[in-house]
């Protein structure tokens, strides 16, 4: 059988508190059970209608014991209404840590190619990984970069993998960075980036795709703490190694009016100039 939808749950706990439901607002193949155990007594009220009553509570939480691991059904409801609960919660509500679905590792990963101070819990903890590896932040509430660290948001994983290639590109900088991916962290990488103070800067792809990811997820929740990375030679590089069909393809859905920062629009113009866009991927190379 399958487990003990919340709504249902709250219904029969009213039951158990002596109310009377319409049968109508019980339609599932667990009251249909509990009628026929008789733990559900069902009221005909003329040809079509009925309601349903508990007339002793004692033997619904035998039943929901013994088929759902359920204990104690007030319990069980409150953890289903929280949004962020352990597994252990749910074996302790109802025998079953797969009760709903659980993110288990919330956070996201980060990465440098120095040493970058920063505190969690008002713990001093400096952030400085072995090339080739990364490091997972899960307490992302607690974390605090220190001050004049800059956020450097990286669109694609390649880029944020082997950032040790692409240091001159953030020379004069303190960076720290974080990666749009995997994207069921993203959320959290947000909401954290909305708790700090430091600047945000979205190093992503040279096209209208890339800035529409900085625009839409980012710099419409972080406004003036945003800006979006162009290196000095990126006309260069946009006219070597743009590609051309990408721009064909993207034009066509970008808003430009939404484009008020000074940067994005010499970018454009160079897109527009040389009708190409280019991939972050090829700052790993030159």
């Amino acid at each position: 059988m399958s487990s003990l939808p919340p709504y249902l749950a709250e219904k029969l706990l009213q039951l158990c508190h002596g109310e009377t439901i319409a049968a109508s607002k019980m339609k599932h193949e667990i009251t249909s059970n509990l009628v026929n155990e008789g733990i559900i007594v069902e009221y005909r009220q003329g040809r079509t209608k009925s309601s349903l009553q508990i007339p002793h509570p004692e033997q619904l939480a035998d039943y929901l014991q013994n088929h759902f691991g359920i204990g104690n059904l007030e319990a069980y409801i409150e953890t289903a209404r929280q949004q962020e609960v352990n597994r252990s919660d749910l074996v302790i509500a109802s025998s079953d840590s797969k009760m709903r679905q659980v993110r288990t590792f919330k956070g996201f990963i980060v990465n440098s190619y120095e040493p970058v101070e920063g505190s969690i819990n008002d713990n001093p903890y400096i952030i400085n990984p072995v090339t080739g590896t990364f490091v997972f932040i899960s307490d992302y509430e607690s974390f605090i970069p220190a001050q004049g660290i800059t956020i450097v948001g990286i669109e694609n994983p390649e880029n944020f993998s082997r950032i040790h290639l692409q240091q001159e590109l953030f020379a004069g900088l303190r960076p720290l960075f974080v990666c749009r991916y995997p994207q069921n962290q993203s959320k959290d990488l947000l909401k954290w980036l909305q708790m700090i103070p430091n600047h945000y800067l979205h190093f992503g792809d040279f096209d209208f795709a890339g800035i529409g990811i900085y625009l839409n997820e980012y710099k419409t929740h972080l406004k003036n703490r945003a800006n979006f990375f162009i290196p000095q030679n990126i006309e260069e590089l946009i006219n070597r190694y743009g590609n051309r069909e990408r721009y064909d393809v993207q034009k066509v859905n970008f808003d430009r009016s939404v484009v008020d920062e000074d940067g994005l629009v010499n970018l454009m113009a160079i897109l527009d100039k040389y009708k190409k866009g280019l991939d972050q991927e090829v700052m790993i190379r030159v």
